[in-house]
């Protein structure tokens, strides 16, 4: 193993003030952690002892989020396939920029990128080149993703982020929105209903939903901490599984499965021609409670 590879394999390190990020590059470009002093502000591990990008704290979801119906879409007038990457799910999940290395790109006071350049294949039929740049103040983590289609043809592209937060006593969130996709027995989105929005305590919620009409703000407390989450993007899914220490609220650009809906481009998903980018930005300030 040369000096690299051990240094992805132990992982990146940022620290400003109280705040400590710790990044694996080589587990799909993943946080392995953010504490504020000893406390996680995510589900945090020491990067040695995380094994995969879904044990992570947070991982990009690129060119896609969420479940994309099938293995399979139509694109163009082309039928495209895309394999399995989730355990027994009928669907491909979250892309495929969580299930390849990263390399550390620029550095500096502050900040780093890390890089990736995925290229076409059965998991994926175009290629396309990312940068993550995460920024650490003493307050606040900020995360900007950029994919570039480096493919020759036009992609459908979207983009987020997997945040997971500790579930604790008194885990509460708030948000605004406007409308709730609930899902048919297969997960797949199936309508969109009216949703005022979400002001309550984590424990009292069973979510598995995309929300449309997300105003980009969300505000979580505990016992520990107080968050604020702030995103360039106007879409959220929201994970509450009753049965898990740990919680979700992704900042995605597109609604679920949108590449098989009547008008992708009306529900987030873009067609991105070639050489061309989509970017975006999630914020999360961090106070103690």
């Amino acid at each position: 193993m040369n000096d690299t590879t051990a240094t992805l394999h132990s992982g990146l390190e940022l620290k400003a003030g109280h705040l400590r990020l710790a990044l694996r590059p080589d587990l799909g470009g993943s946080i392995a952690g953010l504490w504020l002093g000893a406390q996680p502000v995510l589900r945090s591990t020491e990067p040695r002892l995380l094994d995969s990008a879904r044990a992570s704290g947070c991982f990009p979801l690129l060119p896609y989020s969420n479940r994309l119906g099938y293995r399979r879409f139509d694109w163009k007038g082309r039928q495209y396939s895309t394999a399995g990457n989730f355990g027994d799910s009928p669907h491909s999940v979250h892309g495929v920029a969580w299930q390849q290395a990263w390399s550390a790109g620029a550095r500096g006071d502050g900040f780093v990128e890390l890089e990736l350049t995925s290229p076409s294949g059965p998991d994926w039929p175009f290629s396309f080149h990312a940068v993550q740049r995460f920024e650490l103040t003493p307050s606040a983590l900020r995360m900007q993703l950029t994919l570039t289609n480096i493919d020759a043809r036009n992609a459908p592209v979207g983009l987020g982020w997997h945040p997971y937060f500790p579930k604790r006593g008194r885990s509460h969130m708030q948000l605004a929105l406007t409308h709730r996709w609930d899902s048919g027995p297969d997960q797949l989105p199936v309508r969109c209903v009216a949703q005022p929005g979400i002001d309550a305590d984590v424990a009292e919620l069973a979510f598995d939903n995309c929300f449309d009409g997300w105003r980009g703000a969300a505000q979580l407390h505990d016992e520990a901490l107080s968050l604020r989450i702030s995103s360039s993007l106007d879409r959220v899914v929201v994970y509450t599984p009753q049965d898990k220490p740990y919680y979700c609220v992704e900042p995605v650009s597109h609604v679920s499965n949108a590449v098989h809906m009547t008008e992708p481009a009306q529900h987030g998903l873009v067609a991105l021609p070639p050489g061309e980018s989509l970017s975006a930005w999630m914020q999360l300030d961090v106070t103690p409670t």
